[in-house]
């Protein structure tokens, strides 16, 4: 049975942050729920794969290369952004042969990144990907119920975590906090501005940043952790023009002095 990762203890040790940030960080949580994922998804994209045009032998061949896992991936980041995969994957399994492809789950992958490298749609039609505390593709379709199950608790962590990461972190007055802006006085502003601060914060979380001066610390290196960046760094805008936009409170005017009167 799949249990929660509640219990690890990582992550800063100060006294004022949240009881949620004991619990493993978003990495751990992160490639956790990756894994269940792939396990969870493994036969629908094999069925997929299947109806896309590949041989049974091609097929067995890609679920047992050492880059499926990585297509595993593209394959749910693509979903999340919207793409209809049972009609994009034959054309792009047709589009060229793959006879005399070496690996042809890479080669899968090759084409996918580089066919969903933006959201699907364009303009006003273009919906929001589904990401996990702004960073992390869902995982959606039929699966086993006690895979869904696992998959909404690693979820639920995050989500929480990523919260309380930045909760202590404006709670502590930490550095990199002030390149947000402040928090607008409006209720509809306010949570919005959470919103996209909450993404930068779990990105430092998923890749242990410590260095304060900076919000998204040094330049990416993986291919993964540079989707990240991007993703970190568009929140962190928003949430900078959030504050920058939010109407100036008038200052509280005194109450009027009246005259005391002459005897």
């Amino acid at each position: 049975m799949l249990t929660s990762t509640l219990g690890s203890r990582h992550g800063p040790r100060r006294s004022c942050r949240a009881p949620a940030i004991l619990w493993s960080n978003i990495g751990q949580l992160a490639a956790e729920y990756e894994t269940i994922a792939q396990a969870a998804q493994h036969d629908r994209w094999a069925t997929l794969l299947a109806h896309a045009g590949l041989t049974s032998d091609q097929v067995d061949l890609v679920l047992e290369s050492d880059a499926y896992p990585a297509l595993s991936a593209e394959l749910r980041h693509a979903e999340a952004n919207h793409h209809n995969l049972d009609a994009l994957l034959p054309r792009l399994i047709a589009a060229r042969g793959l006879d005399d492809a070496d690996d042809i789950a890479s080669v899968i992958h090759s084409r996918l990144a580089r066919a969903t490298a933006r959201p699907a749609g364009s303009g006003r039609t273009r919906k929001p990907p589904r990401l996990i505390a702004g960073l992390i593709p869902h995982a959606g379709g039929p699966m086993a119920d006690d895979m869904r199950r696992a998959l909404d608790e690693r979820r639920d962590l995050i989500e929480t975590r990523a919260d309380a990461v930045l909760t202590g972190a404006l709670a502590d007055k930490d550095a990199w906090t002030i390149t947000l802006g402040l928090a607008p006085k409006d209720e509809k502003q306010r949570a919005a501005w959470r919103r996209a601060a909450t993404v930068v914060a779990a990105y430092r979380d998923r890749y242990q940043i410590t260095d304060d001066r900076t919000p998204l610390g040094s330049a990416p290196q993986s291919t993964r952790q540079k989707i990240d960046a991007s993703r970190a760094h568009a929140a962190l805008d928003r949430a900078r023009t959030i504050a920058s936009d939010a109407p100036i409170p008038e200052p509280e005017r005194p109450a009027a002095v009246r005259p005391v009167p002459s005897l």
